[in-house]
């Protein structure tokens, strides 16, 4: 089997596993604070490998939907004010191609912080991290971070946190996720030069792929 079958695979018992936990919470009506199956009963009950499972509810856990107590199971989390969570998870468990979605979400609202950064007057913001970035290697999530707080709305910044915590767990800490100095230096130029086309050029070599595998 290839690379590529053998992801398609694993993707779909992926989405399988994520679809009957929703549908087991539907037919029982738990609510929070209630009790799911646990990895091995999951496992059994569809005949899938528990590594499977626990990835699965390792992304619900990163999305806020369960919480994993030791000693005691998993169960659903009071998750009613988190409303964006919750439409997040929703939509994960509903469509297969969520996840390419989801990076493609990610890439226009850093496309739009640094719309922002270009708009507004953030030269020392940007001189001091040019500074840090000099010094010592940072992660994508680390420095796109930095960029995010300097577009300076609250929410376009939180709303970005929130997908990321899924975003990098996809990736799972691949080294494509890493800014280099240079590309990272680059960006920074030509946001202090105020250069859009420059920038959206820099940005494009470092966003985040879709068809994640």
């Amino acid at each position: 089997m290839s690379d590529t079958s053998l992801s398609a695979t694993q993707s779909k018992v992926y989405i399988e596993i994520l679809r009957y936990i929703r549908a087991y919470i539907a037919e029982k009506q738990l609510s929070y604070g209630d009790k799911i199956p646990s990895e091995r009963e999951l496992a059994e009950k569809l005949k899938v490998g528990r590594s499977s499972v626990r990835e699965a509810l390792r992304a619900l856990e990163l999305l806020g939907m369960i919480e994993t107590r030791r000693g005691e199971g998993t169960f659903l989390k009071d998750f009613r004010e988190h409303n964006l969570i919750e439409l997040l998870g929703t939509f994960i468990l509903e469509d297969s191609k969520a996840i390419d979605d989801i990076i493609e979400m990610n890439n226009l609202l850093e496309r739009n912080a640094l719309d922002l950064i270009l708009s507004n007057n953030q030269y020392r913001s940007l001189q001091v991290l040019g500074e840090k970035l000099h010094k010592c290697m940072m992660t994508r999530y680390e420095f796109m971070k930095e960029l995010m707080f300097l577009a300076n709305n609250h929410l376009l910044y939180r709303i970005w946190n929130v997908l990321n915590e899924y975003v990098y767990f996809v990736h799972k800490g691949n080294d494509e996720v890493f800014y280099t100095k240079k590309n990272g230096e680059k960006l920074i130029k030509a946001l202090l030069e105020k250069d859009q086309m420059e920038v959206y050029r820099i940005y494009q070599l470092v966003s985040l792929k879709e068809n994640v595998e």
